[in-house]
């Protein structure tokens, strides 16, 4: 099945080379051109992905972030300015689950895009091949894509699932960040520290606020781990 992929840049030229470079990786494409056409066209062509510029009139990309998050869980690619590092990692921490820096390569694009459509995608593999992962009070259905706390569903971006998911499939393991990015990734792939911190400590929100402290441990000066996830004390 084709995926379709929304691109939201008030520059047109980044729009018309992003939809030609979609298009050549086999993608379906649709522009918008602001925050409040992007919203538009997320309800009539509801894409599976969002690619976002950050810094745009009426409605910036982070406002739309909180918008689309507000709804569900569609993943988003932000694009932003190579002097925008505080907006880059608000991004990440309003439930963006990757971001690329202007000047771009097309080609960096479309393989982050893929990076995400595939972990998105996973879910398609047989259900026997795919076992729950449970620790304490934390399971996690890759099969089905969920988590849930004590039973109560927690709602996750793919990034934020494939992280826990990743820890979770080697609880004992403490995990670098370079670790964790080509889990994610690959090797190869170009991110900062600070955006996967961001990325767990969103994780360590979500479930913080149904009681869940103990999710993921920090292991200073090395990296991260999955946590006895027992919750708050009775």
């Amino acid at each position: 099945m084709q995926h379709t992929v929304l691109v939201v840049d008030d520059d047109p030229h980044i729009r018309q080379l992003l939809v030609f470079a979609l298009g050549k990786a086999g993608l379906a494409a649709r522009e918008a051109e602001d925050g409040e056409a992007a919203l538009a066209a997320i309800a009539e062509v509801q894409p599976d992905l969002v690619i976002l510029d950050i810094n745009m009139p009426r409605l910036n990309g982070l406002d739309v972030c909180r918008k689309i998050r507000a709804q569900g869980d569609l993943p988003i690619l932000f694009l932003s300015s190579r002097d925008d590092e505080i907006d880059r990692v608000l991004g990440i921490e309003l439930g963006g689950d990757d971001y690329v820096v202007k000047p771009f390569s097309p080609r960096e694009v479309t393989a982050r895009v893929q990076a995400i459509l595939r972990r998105a995608s996973a879910s398609a593999k047989a259900p026997e091949d795919r076992p729950q992962l449970a620790q304490g009070r934390l399971k996690l259905d890759p099969d089905s894509w969920t988590a849930t706390w004590n039973g109560a569903d927690v709602s996750l971006t793919v990034t934020e699932f494939s992280i826990l998911k990743a820890l979770m499939a080697a609880p004992s393991k403490v995990f670098s960040r370079d670790q964790i990015i080509d889990r994610l990734h690959g090797p190869g792939f170009a991110i900062t520290d600070r955006t996967i911190d961001s990325h767990v400590r969103n994780l360590r929100g979500k479930f913080a606020a149904l009681g869940g402290q103990d999710v993921i441990e920090t292991r200073p000066g090395v990296g991260y781990r999955l946590g006895p996830c027992l919750g708050e004390p009775a």
